[in-house]
């Protein structure tokens, strides 16, 4: 009788049925590209489009998003590739397709690298080489130097891993312009800004997977109280930058108004955070933070992209 195994292959080969034919259906493979991941860097890219000075054909200007989402897709491929250990461990990883047995981990790192060379390609093709280049090194810097190499190895993983996923917009801009400026900047500074109290937010509540997985979370490391000093530092220093698109003159005066409101509540949130005792279990500042700042992020970009529409409609930036 043949031992249970997961049902991510057969091997008609041998008698303990290890995977050459795989069972994945479609979503397992879409889960790979971290959609949740995808939609925010598809947002981001967007913007950096439509606010970089020039203009782009529609068709190619799809095309090189199109390129964005898969790089951002095939990265996410290959993380949970090398992730897979360790996403066995921890609860809100657990069902992911490789650690669930659904996907074998070899073909996680063949459809991580076939999309992420696809994307370099098609980028190069569609916009320039530059904007190519630079896609390639955010694709080895979340997969190589984030993934194999930070994560797992320093309490900073998050700081500097989270470039990775603040650099599509400057990849958009780049698309366009050939090049890149302060205002392509202020966008990533913004992403980049948000990154640690957003996940140590998470890593709060999530401070028994981490640890369980031996991953070096500031919680883990440093404790509750130092992550929480270190989440409002972060908001306050965010709250001010995430105005800056109005300041260089990328938004109009309703994103201004807008982003200002939402970083103060941003700042109250981790205030609260701020606040908690260590004593408090169900930690429900920590995990409100951690959804207001999904918010905020999705909502200062939404601002973002409809002030650039209006703009390009009008000639002014109205919003």
């Amino acid at each position: 009788m043949i031992d249970e195994v997961p049902l991510s292959t057969i091997d008609l080969t041998t008698t303990d049925a290890r995977p050459l034919i795989s069972l994945a259906g479609p979503g397992d493979y879409f889960a790979l590209l971290k959609p949740r991941v995808m939609s925010l860097v598809v947002l981001t890219a967007v913007v950096g489009f439509l606010a970089a000075p020039g203009e782009m054909n529609p068709i190619l200007g799809s095309v090189s998003l199109l390129a964005i989402a898969l790089g951002a897709g095939g990265a996410g491929a290959l993380n949970m590739w090398y992730d897979a250990d360790i996403d066995r461990i921890m609860s809100r990883t657990a069902n992911r397709p490789v650690p669930a047995g659904r996907i074998a981990r070899e073909s996680a790192l063949a459809f991580g690298v076939a999309l992420s060379a696809l994307s370099v390609m098609l980028l190069g093709l569609a916009s320039n080489w530059f904007a190519a280049g630079f896609l390639a090194f955010t694709i080895l810097f979340y997969a190589v130097f984030y993934t194999m190499g930070l994560k797992r190895r320093t309490v900073q993983n998050i700081v500097i891993g989270g470039a990775a996923g603040a650099f599509p917009p400057m990849v958009a801009w780049s698309a366009v312009t050939g090049g890149l400026a302060w205002e392509s900047f202020a966008l990533f500074l913004i992403i980049f800004l948000w990154t640690p109290p957003h996940f140590w937010a998470l890593a709060l509540f999530k401070m028994k997977d981490y640890g369980a997985a031996g991953i070096p979370m500031l919680p883990n490391v440093s404790g509750a109280a130092s992550t929480r000093r270190h989440i409002f530092v972060y908001s306050v220093i965010l709250a001010p930058v995430g105005v800056l698109p109005f300041w260089l003159g990328i938004a109009g005066p309703i994103y201004g108004a807008m982003a200002t409101l939402l970083g103060v509540q941003f700042v109250v949130h981790a205030y609260r955070v701020l606040r908690m005792a260590d004593e408090d279990i169900a930690m429900r500042p920590a995990k409100s933070l951690f959804g207001f700042s999904i918010v905020y992020l999705f909502a200062l970009f939404g601002l973002l992209l409809l002030s650039t529409i209006a703009a390009a409609e009008f000639g002014i930036h109205v919003l």
